[in-house]
């Protein structure tokens, strides 16, 4: 039977887009049947841009409809930690791809029963290189009795280009399947394949749909700017053409450190080389390289001319890569050889500057915190033109790169690492190239005018567009002449909504304390109005499982990075999909837990080095007084720090002869990116920004032993186990374990108690003799130039089992771990937990 994969039959998909004034509003549709005898899981996926905000989200079964609810993110946590706790969940959304995030929910249909999928989301579609583009993602994964795409777009000022094209088809293949036309204020796209068209051959019964489906178009810009007013919410849009390019003085900073080396480096050469045909010859422009030190081309702007151009291209065919990454100094340079040029008047009085830095990784050399590069940067640009920082890859701290751009007039971007980089980055100069004004400020009349979204622009570049959105004080003002048709209701309004969200977001990543406070709650408070999900909201989806509801949580991600973002917070064993939920469950089979070799302390503060290479491990002890707090990871390059804090027990135990010590509170923080987690037996709090919350650790009366899993974006990941003792024990009370998985992630500059063991060190165990407790015999190490007496004991290890630990043979360094730690354990003593 066609288009019956597994049992399930997809019989009908429809994508239905409206746009009006560039706000699109789409309605994604699957309906399907089980035409098996059993009940089966049917799965709808769509992949929607990153710009977008999902508004809603139905599943009908059997006539039966669950809607999705846009709640604050914590209140959704707290509904989504319910169903964590019974084991249902199930998280929705995931980055995918470079434009795309995906959205995929899964339910369980009856035999013969039929099920609906219905996914709206909305976006502000943005002007580029003179064209709006609408951006669908087309993959059914099987044969659909009714497929289509249709598009109606309504503008106001006319629509005067309109062209629709598919990846996965040539224009001549599309034939009838594919409509489009346009006219006056009117254009409509409808993309319908036949079951035939469908296939990828003709007797195949696998689609040939899948890539992407795109709608470009423009509109009549008779005058410069256009309004339209809708129930006292106006928008305004502002793209003036025919102007002369301003002339721009471009300093381009390019990371030539070792990790460029290769293919980056070249497709880096391909594209400069690229730009370098297309600098106007009025433009002035210089290189400058960075590794571990800064060198120029030349020592101050040059301009474009023939032969600079051909020297210039001479130069980047001989950039090569080597050494480290210093990238305060190369900007610094950068800003000032700009500044100089103004200043000296070396370049035209109505030319424009721009700096573009790109970078594949993060500063180690020269000054190297990024909030200080952030502030040497902005005190050196004054505000006076803009930074745009490309970041190469994902070994980067992009939210810096973000952070640092906002703040002075630019924007950052990341360059992927794929074949097409070179393609990439020339795309983003042409993006830039093209200045047509510089200082641009829309002005309303005073007093008319409410809740106005950005008006102030350095620079508007040609085949851009500037869009302002606004309320009016008097509902019934015309002083803007607008046109009252219009395809949905209030869009104006929810354009404004979603521009001022946008723009609030924005500001946020650059924000502290009450400022960060303010936009927060500011930027929620429409998101809850509007029914956005956006970074600080979620979608709670109830769907039905097994004669009772199951809680799926939609979330928005945030652009990666390593260890970026807010720090992912799980449950184990959750699978690839937990989210946000902070729990303690038990592995399912002891040992399968992705824990293995990783550095640990747990237990009477022992800790335990794994060494994967040798097969071996190295434990020592720190004997402390209750109340201390020890430093055990301090890494200058991410931020990251963790402090953890002994306690005792409620009174020293009359069979011991010393009394026991254990970590009773563990501080995480990460100075950049403004987040602190303090970990107790009793609750977890996480502080982001100024924002709080806490959470609690699962009661469960079983399990004595839970462990939760904090994991920052593609970088470390840490496990902390939790120990409980009989409430009423007369001598122990509740403790925690820390456990480093992929500790190699972590830069070499790590330091601290277990830190400093996370990159490979050397030892040598020889003369293996008897000691003074028969059972452990006692050896010579050799390790960071010591000789030490070690003894072979045992340590239990939860990180791989959390109930029952597994035991781990390993050489147990004496005094406090001297001779094996740098210094003396003393020096890891600090003075609280943050």
């Amino acid at each position: 039977q066609v288009g019956v994969v597994d049992g399930i039959e997809v019989y009908s998909t429809k994508i239905s887009c409206k746009v009006t004034s560039r706000f699109a509003h789409n309605v994604v549709t699957t309906r399907a049947v089980n035409r098996a005898d059993t009940a089966k899981e049917v799965s709808f996926d769509v992949e929607l841009p990153k710009t977008a905000f999902i508004t809603n989200f139905t599943l009908t079964i059997d006539g039966v409809t669950y809607p999705g609810n846009v709640k604050e993110k914590e209140v959704a946590k707290k509904q989504y930690e319910k169903a964590v706790s019974q084991g249902k969940t199930a998280g929705l959304v995931k980055a995918s791809g470079r434009k795309l995030e995906k959205f995929t929910v899964s339910v369980n249909v009856a035999a013969g029963s039929k099920v609906t999928f219905e996914l709206t989301y909305e976006e502000l579609l943005k002007r580029h290189k003179g064209k709006y583009e609408m951006y669908l993602k087309v993959q059914p994964k099987q044969l659909v009795k009714h497929f289509e795409i249709e598009a109606d777009i309504f503008e106001p000022q006319g629509i005067s280009t309109l062209d629709a094209e598919a990846s996965f088809i040539t224009n001549d293949l599309l034939g009838s399947a594919l409509t489009k036309s346009f006219s006056g204020k009117k254009g409509h796209v409808s993309f319908k394949p036949s079951l035939d068209q469908q296939r990828s051959c003709p007797t195949c019964t696998d689609s040939l749909l899948n890539g992407d489906f795109t709608i470009t178009y423009d509109v009549n810009r008779e005058s410069p700017a256009n309004v339209q007013i809708v129930n006292g919410y106006f928008v305004h849009f502002f793209a003036p053409q025919g102007l002369p390019v301003v002339p721009k003085n471009v300093v381009f900073v390019i990371d030539v450190s070792g990790s460029m080396y290769g293919r980056k480096i070249q497709q880096t050469k391909d594209a400069l080389l690229k730009i370098l045909e297309d600098v106007k010859e009025d433009d002035y422009l210089n290189f400058i390289l960075f590794s571990g030190d800064v060198t120029t081309w030349k020592d101050n702007l040059v301009q474009a001319t023939p032969e600079n151009i051909q020297e210039a291209r001479e130069f980047v065919m001989n950039i090569h890569s080597q050494g480290m990454t210093n990238i305060n100094d190369a900007l610094l340079r950068g800003i000032s050889m700009l500044n100089k040029a103004r200043e000296e008047n070396a370049v035209p009085e109505r030319s424009t500057s721009i700096i573009i830095m790109l970078t594949d990784g993060d500063a180690n050399v020269g000054e190297s915190k990024p909030e200080k590069i952030q502030e040497n940067v902005r005190n050196a640009i004054r505000g006076k033109f803009p930074l745009y920082n490309l970041g190469f890859g994902n070994n980067l701290n992009y939210n810096f790169l973000e952070s640092m751009a906002l703040e002075n007039h630019g924007l950052a971007r990341r360059i992927y690492e794929d074949s097409d980089a070179n393609l990439q980055l020339q795309g983003f100069y042409e993006e830039v190239a093209n200045p047509l004004l510089t200082s641009v400020e829309v002005e309303y009349p005073e007093n008319a005018i409410l809740d106005l979204t950005q008006n102030t622009y350095q620079h508007f570049y040609d085949g851009s567009e500037i869009v302002v959105a606004g309320r009016l004080v008097d509902k019934d003002l015309n002083n803007f002449k607008a046109d009252r048709d219009y395809i949905f209701g209030n869009y104006i309004e929810r354009l404004w909504a979603y521009l001022t969200i946008e723009q609030l977001l924005e500001k946020r990543k650059n924000a502290h304390g009450e400022e960060k406070e303010n936009l927060t709650a500011q930027a929620l408070d429409l998101s809850l109005k509007y029914h956005f999900v956006t970074p600080l909201t979620s979608m709670v989806v109830t769907k039905p499982e097994d004669n009772e509801d199951q809680t799926a949580i939609a979330d928005k991600p945030g652009e990666g990075g390593h260890g970026e973002g807010r720090p992912e917070l799980r449950g184990l064993p959750s699978g690839p999909q937990a989210l946000g939920a902070l729990k303690g469950s038990r592995p399912e089979v002891p040992g399968t837990s992705p824990f293995s070799d990783v550095p640990s302390v747990d237990g009477d503060p022992h800790f335990i080095i794994q060494v994967p290479e040798k097969e071996d491990a190295i434990c020592f002890n720190i004997d402390e007084d209750p109340g201390t707090v020890l430093r055990l990871i301090q890494d200058p390059i991410t931020g990251l720090t963790v402090n953890g804090q002994i306690i005792g027990d409620k009174r020293d135990s009359p069979d011991s002869k010393t009394s026991k010590t254990y970590f009773g509170k563990l501080g995480i923080a990460n100075a950049q990116m403004d987040f602190q987690i303090e970990v107790t037996p009793e609750k977890i709090t996480l502080q982001n920004g100024a924002a709080q919350s806490t959470f609690s650790w699962l009661d469960t009366v079983t399990v004595r032993k839970k462990n939760m899993v904090i994991s920052f974006g593609d970088g470390v990941t840490f496990v902390v186990v939790l120990h409980q003792v009989w409430k009423k024990h007369p001598v122990h009370q509740d403790f925690l374990g820390f456990y480093v998985v992929d500790s190699h992630r972590m830069s070499t500059q790590t330091h601290g108690l277990l830190g400093q063991f996370f990159h490979p060190f050397e030892f040598k165990v020889s003369d293996v003799h008897p000691g003074s407790d028969p059972t452990k015999p006692d050896a010579t190490m050799v390790v960071k130039n010591h000789r030490l007496t070690v003894t072979r004991g045992s340590q239990k290890d939860y990180g791989k089992d959390v109930s029952s630990g597994t035991k781990v043979t390993c050489w147990f360094v004496h005094n406090n771990g001297q001779g094996l730690i740098d210094g003396v354990h003393s020096d890891y003593i600090v003075p609280s937990l943050f």
